[in-house]
């Protein structure tokens, strides 16, 4: 009868340590799933500020679609998967994974026909925190785990700045290789923006139309993906008037001109030339060795004897003014005591 009774509470001790349990795993498959999710490239999200912090911030109805499209994403809360989109995001709203924001800005802008897609600062929506998909804007409340590559490149990024600064001891071969690998992507960089303000400001002028080749090429927050897209968006904005183009039409022809007319000759092209190669050489034929050279090249040769000799002559004149000085004194105090005698 004991074990039976011993079996028994320890029987209830387990069932009422299961439900806890339980309780503990939902919490963090909630998190798993926002986690899975945040990483996830099929929910489209952008950076924003928030309240003088940096916030990743998606859109209601773009987090719907994704759960619809990406069902497999719901595997993960195993119990809760057949919870609809709404429900599990005011589950993660409960557990403050997401904050609801709004945009600060509610106003049109001049020329504009509508607010801005994706806001750039936000603000928490102080109503109700509850999920919607007409205009609400969710940020994740959560640090974001950093993955292998990044970590990696932390550590990368204090050796190529020791590397950098490393610069004027390296080789000459090692010198010229990334002198010319550096120039060479600072001038497509160069050439690529250029070409791509040249054809904006061509497709501006005769057509109106606001097309940005690269659209995404300065942006602060995009993927890769995103960085070299080539294609441009849709121009959504009012097409501008004709006094406009033709103003900046005069001005450019005008820029144009000048730059033709005022443009250096020959001769001091070459010199602009020369005096760069010059301090290109410089830099690349500098080293440790030459400049120890040189330094000592420079110095005067340093005789001992004539060093003493100078030392003795500097401090013979002090020492010669010192005897001197004791000899008068002693002088002087003779008369002093003879003077005093005759006086007596």
């Amino acid at each position: 009868m004991k074990k039976s009774a011993g079996t028994e509470k320890k029987r209830v001790k387990r069932s009422s340590d299961a439900p806890r349990k339980k309780k503990g795993v939902t919490k963090d498959l909630f998190q798993l799933f926002a986690e899975k999710v945040r990483d996830n490239k099929g929910l489209e999200s952008r950076w924003a500020v928030m309240e003088q912090a940096r916030v990743e911030y998606f859109r209601g109805k773009d987090f719907v679609s994704f759960v619809k499209n990406h069902p497999e994403c719901k595997e993960i809360l195993e119990e809760d998967s057949d919870l609809d989109a709404e429900d599990i995001a005011n589950v993660l709203l409960g557990k403050n994974l997401l904050v609801r924001c709004d945009r600060v800005t509610k106003t049109l802008r001049p020329g504009k026909k509508k607010l801005s897609t994706w806001p750039a600062h936000l603000e928490i929506f102080r109503d109700d925190q509850a999920f919607s998909e007409t205009d609400a804007f969710f940020a994740w409340t959560f640090e974001k785990r950093h993955p292998l590559w990044q970590t990696l490149l932390s550590f990368f990024w204090p050796v190529l700045t020791l590397a950098i600064c490393l610069f004027p001891v390296y080789p000459h071969r090692c010198k010229l290789i990334v002198l010319y690998s550096c120039a060479g992507i600072l001038l497509m960089i160069l050439s690529l923006l250029f070409v791509r303000a040249v054809a904006f400001g061509a497709m501006w002028i005769l057509f109106g139309k606001r097309v940005w080749f690269f659209p995404n090429i300065l942006a602060e927050e995009a993927t890769l993906k995103e960085l070299f897209r080539f294609w441009p968006k849709k121009d959504e904005e009012e097409p501008p008037k004709w006094t406009s183009r033709l103003f900046y039409t005069v001005v450019a022809v005008v820029v144009v001109m000048l730059l033709r007319r005022h443009a250096p000759d020959e001769a001091a092209r070459a010199r602009y030339q020369r005096r760069m190669s010059n301090i290109i050489d410089d830099v690349l034929e500098w080293s440790p060795k030459l400049a120890l050279s040189g330094l000592m090249e420079n110095q005067p040769p340093v005789n001992i004897t004539e060093a003493a000799n100078n030392s003795s002559d500097a401090a013979g004149p002090d020492h010669i003014e010192e005897v001197d000085l004791d000899e008068t004194q002693g002088e002087e105090e003779a008369e002093e005591l003879t003077n005093s005698d005759i006086k007596t």
